[in-house]
């Protein structure tokens, strides 16, 4: 078996496990190619704002016993709240083993400090219409439902595939201005509050960049999602990079056979009792 990646920080966000437009499979064989120390999940992994009971498969379900196990092996998980899944903002400052819950946070890491927050506190839709920001997110999980079929089409036709909904946010003004104005709140603030890096999710767009004004400079990292863009940021020896799942030549041998294998109640109760499985271990001790 093929040797994981050592990575000391990975910063995933914005997978809207329970939509149609999540790629579950994707993200699993990623998580399972690397052995990080620290997994920070920055907002909207669990899509609550469009949760159905009618829709949850197998595959989603795999990635939370993923995540549980890392965390059971002593990978230490912040779960950052994000818009989608701010039903658990009310579990804010929250730890439970190896997992914590919180709002945002400020990473320490040799030497330089990481402000991390999910983004969506930026956003005017949500805040003062938030009817009006889930009803684009059903019509944004229509748009990709809609374009797995266009291809589908496109692949047996011999074809490259399309991204319609990045198709319409570059030809878009207004979705133009929107992502300028975030990074720029984003690095203003971060320059303002002497953070050497700025990391967010939110907007889904992948991006790496150092920004100065007359204040100072910051760096720059959105770590993109895994509806389109299949991305993640990593750090390690010093630096931060952004992992883009397509350019991983390496990605296809990694799979969990045992969590491949098994059925919806195994992994509901796999997920379900691993808690209780760790309070034993300590009594045990």
């Amino acid at each position: 078996m093929k040797s994981k990646r050592k990575v000391e920080v990975v910063v995933i966000s914005d997978v809207h496990l329970g939509t149609y437009g999540c790629h579950a499979k994707q993200l699993l064989t990623y998580l399972n190619s690397i052995a990080p120390k620290k997994l920070i999940l920055n907002g909207d992994i669990i899509d609550i704002w469009q949760f159905k009971k009618s829709y949850f498969p197998k595959s989603h379900l795999r990635v939370i016993k993923k995540i549980m196990d890392m965390a059971a092996n002593g990978v230490e998980i912040i779960y950052i709240t994000g818009n989608h899944d701010e039903m658990l903002r009310k579990f804010s400052d929250t730890t439970i083993g190896n997992i914590s819950v919180v709002d945002k946070v400020v990473l320490e890491i040799d030497g330089k400090r990481a402000w991390i927050f999910h983004g969506d506190v930026f956003d005017v839709s949500i805040q003062n219409a938030k009817w009006l920001a889930k009803l684009g997110g059903y019509g944004y999980d229509l748009l990709i439902l809609l374009n797995r079929f266009v291809n589908w089409w496109l692949e047996r036709m011999g074809r490259e595939k399309y991204s319609l909904s990045k198709k319409i946010k570059n030809s878009v003004k207004g979705a133009i201005k929107y992502i300028n104005d975030f990074e720029k709140v984003a690095t203003d603030l971060a320059i303002e509050k002497g953070y050497d890096f700025v990391i967010c999710g939110h907007i889904h767009q992948p991006k790496m960049t150092t920004v100065e004004n007359k204040y100072g400079s910051t760096t720059y990292l959105n770590s993109g999602d895994w509806i389109e863009n299949f991305t993640a940021l990593e750090y390690q020896f010093k630096r931060w990079k952004l992992y883009n799942y397509d350019q991983d030549k390496l990605r296809a041998f990694y799979a969990d056979q045992d969590i491949k294998d098994m059925e919806v109640k195994d992994l509901i109760a796999a997920i379900t009792v691993i808690e209780q499985k760790k309070k034993k271990s300590k009594s045990l001790n």
